[in-house]
């Protein structure tokens, strides 16, 4: 089988705050650099509408200004964009928001939808306490969505510690990996690049990773470093430490068919001892 075109792609690194506008025109000034450096598909950072305090955030359903406005300028450069994600109000206005990304086709419409799945609850020994649960509706569901030809699966943030969604993205034949992000500076110096580099890996697929950089209230400081990988763990592009920047690289299917000849991981898995299923809700 022919591997599809190469297709050029952007990371692109924002530092939201707490106030939509000045939010989109960062998104704005991304998607115009993505698009005048030739990016067919441009991903944005998770909480690109607003990174502060999780109680005064206001969610709005998926047809809001901010929805509108990033259709509008994936429409006007006839780019695919991946809107990292958004507070999501549910349609009957009652429960939970969701962590939403929405992925618009170059004509702006709606071409997918994903809801963070896996929420970081955590309670340690010496009394802190955090529960993203209380905040956000968790997903039921996962994205695989044809771009050009290249089948890709999206995932967000806290996902990304979890290797078996990626590997039934991986099973479902996906080529590309998307990821927004709002990594915190502590865990993102850590585990950022090795946990995207081993995803990449393991799947022998190209990852896209766009995340937030930069301090926002009260207290927090997200990671940055935007980065495209390609299967065989190599990083192509990454951003530098500051917002409104992007990582642009060409991603090559007939070099991914060579990684994944070159070490048959995929095929030579032992699906007579072990599966991996999604359950549907």
């Amino acid at each position: 089988m022919t591997a599809p075109r190469p297709l050029r792609v952007a990371a692109c690194q924002l530092g939201s705050g707490q106030d939509l506008d000045t939010n989109l025109a960062q998104v704005e000034r991304v998607l115009a650099a993505a698009a005048e450096r030739g990016a067919r598909l441009a991903v944005l950072p998770e909480a690109l509408d607003y990174m502060g305090p999780a109680e005064d955030a206001v969610p709005e359903p998926l047809d809001s200004r901010a929805s509108r406005f990033i259709a509008d300028l994936a429409a006007a450069h006839g780019m695919w964009v991946l809107a990292g994600s958004v507070h999501e109000r549910p349609s009957d206005g009652e429960g939970l928001p969701a962590n939403t990304a929405q992925l618009f086709a170059p004509d702006g419409t709606r071409a997918g939808t994903y809801r963070k799945t896996h929420l970081f609850d955590v309670e340690l020994a010496d009394g802190f306490s955090y529960r993203e649960s209380d905040t956000v509706r968790p997903g039921d569901s996962l994205m695989t969505h044809d771009i050009d030809g290249v089948s890709t699966g999206t995932a967000i943030c806290y996902d990304l510690r979890f290797p078996e969604l990626f590997r039934l993205y991986a099973a479902a034949g996906a080529r590309v990996l998307l990821l927004p992000a709002a990594f915190t500076a502590h865990t993102g110096a850590a585990h950022w690049e090795i946990l995207l580099r081993a995803r990449a890996i393991e799947n022998q697929c190209f990852v896209v990773a766009a995340g937030q950089f930069g301090p926002y209230a009260p207290n927090g400081r997200s990671y940055g470093r935007s980065m495209v990988i390609d299967p065989w763990g190599t990083v192509l592009a990454c951003t530098p430490d500051r917002p409104e920047a992007v990582a642009v690289a060409d991603l090559d299917f007939a070099y991914q068919d060579e990684c994944r000849a070159q070490v048959p991981s995929l095929a030579n898995r032992r699906d007579d001892l072990y599966e991996l299923s999604l359950r549907h809700a």
